[in-house]
């Protein structure tokens, strides 16, 4: 990437970046939708599995492939002080982690989802949903991860657009494959919500293969040569990578678990208030691409400009991707009020379902401005490679804070159901404020140490 000196230099550096990670993170949420979307149309019950399968596997996924994403500020920092013959060595200890980090997952998978879902109120025709769903998505854990370490590599050196180009390659074939698995065509048999995470599976395979052809023969990855002279395992190296990446996924972890454990806390009430849910939190996460994916651009620009010592170019990274994000934000708020009952109509016909689904979306508006600040706050301490005091934060506003809140709110008050929303607005609003404290207090430092 080159330095830019104004800031509409910035600013055009920053689209380049983060509208390519954007159409990638929707292309790949995509999936997600599609699964809840197309399952709702199916069966009712196959929603409400597919709902209760994704939040186990969603926040073990992205809280171990947040660990893979180390690789991004380290190979970022590596390029910024033009450091590029280090690359290859992080890259190939990275697919180490990510192969060990699959392995555990898919033996996890199949040894203790039985008795989780056990624990788990359900009706036995959801929680056989759920089990196949989760059985079917396994498949494809071991491309996934190793896909996660090419794609933080590719982002690294600024080609987002070739992550993009990949993405977009796959979604389609996912959206077909879901026709064919869900609902049984072409001669295959109706497996709703299993043929949902079969045919997941199968696209991961293929995103895997179509990175590795692209990153193997072409320009500026093939100069690197990541999968030329491998080395042999390298505690320190491994070390350096779960330094930064831990506390990143652990991270992630805390917040979208809390996600997923009001999705389970959910599970009390009836099968039309867990799909009602579900189809709000699709939705709003679908929103979230773009906060997320501005955390992403972050990242990556502020990681060059720290590894060329240029801090106060990161600094104006840093906040100009907080003002782009609030300034979606709002957005987001007008879609969501304005179009809450045409967008539940699109997941289903179910009027009781529909009518839930509206009064949840009132509750997601109002989480977007914290959203919206949070994320890429976190993408620009992720650039500095300040991670460690970043999870303390997430999992004390977010656990400690956030989801007992939630919990009194729905047990012991009025709100019900919706009290649980409320917690998850309480966490995410600390967040955003302690995290906005961290990235001030740290710009602060460095620019005196710099002086």
């Amino acid at each position: 990437m080159q330095e830019t000196k104004t800031l509409s230099d910035k600013m055009i550096q920053m689209i380049k970046i983060v509208i390519p990670i954007l159409i990638t993170q929707l292309a790949l949420y995509l999936m997600t939708f599609f699964d809840v979307l197309m399952t709702g149309k199916f069966s009712i019950d196959h929603l409400a599995g597919v709902s209760i399968g994704s939040s186990l596997w969603v926040p073990v996924y992205t809280g171990l492939t947040g660990i893979l994403l180390g690789i991004t500020p380290i190979v970022a920092q590596l390029m910024g002080a033009k450091k590029k013959e280090e690359v290859r060595t992080f890259v190939q200890q990275g697919f180490y982690v990510a192969t060990l980090l699959a392995i555990i997952i898919f033996v996890s998978v199949l040894l203790l989802i039985d008795p989780v879902l056990q624990r788990i109120s359900l009706e036995d025709s959801v929680r056989e949903v759920a089990k196949k769903y989760l059985y079917m998505m396994s498949i494809g854990l071991i491309p996934l991860f190793l896909y996660s370490v090419i794609r933080s590599f590719i982002d690294a050196l600024g080609k987002t657009r070739v992550s993009m180009i990949i993405t977009l390659m796959s979604a389609p074939i996912n959206f077909a494959l879901n026709y064919v698995f869900i609902y049984g065509k072409l001669g295959m048999p109706a497996l709703g919500g299993a043929g949902a995470g079969l045919a997941s599976a199968l696209t991961y395979w293929l995103i895997f293969v179509i990175s590795i052809i692209i990153v193997y023969r072409n320009k500026p990855f093939a100069e690197l040569k990541i999968f030329n002279e491998w080395k042999i395992p390298s505690i320190n190296k491994i070390g350096s990578i779960t330094k930064i990446g831990f506390p990143i996924g652990i991270s992630i972890f805390a917040e979208t678990t809390i996600f997923s454990a009001v999705t389970l806390l959910m599970s009390a009430y009836s099968t039309e208030v867990i799909s009602a849910h579900q189809i709000a939190m699709n939705f709003t996460s679908l929103l979230y691409m773009i906060p997320l994916s501005i955390a992403m651009g972050a990242t990556i620009l502020v990681g060059h400009e720290v590894g060329a010592n240029r801090y106060r170019d990161a600094k104006t990274y840093s906040w100009l991707s907080v003002a782009a994000a609030v300034l979606f934000s709002f957005i987001s708020v007008s879609i969501l009020l304005l179009f809450r009952e045409q967008i539940a109509s699109i997941y289903t016909n179910d009027q009781a379902v529909i009518t839930l689904t509206i009064q949840f979306f009132i509750f997601a508006a109002l989480f977007q401005l914290s959203d919206a600040i949070q994320a890429p706050v976190q993408g620009a301490l992720r650039g500095y490679k300040d991670v460690t005091v970043t999870f303390i934060m997430a999992i004390v506003s977010y656990w400690i804070i956030g989801l007992p809140t939630g919990y009194i709110l729905a047990n012991y008050t009025s709100f019900e159901r919706f009290g649980y929303w409320i917690g998850l607005i309480v966490g995410l609003s600390v967040g955003a404020i302690t995290l906005c404290s961290r990235l001030i207090y740290l710009q602060k430092k460095l620019t005196k140490n710099d002086a």
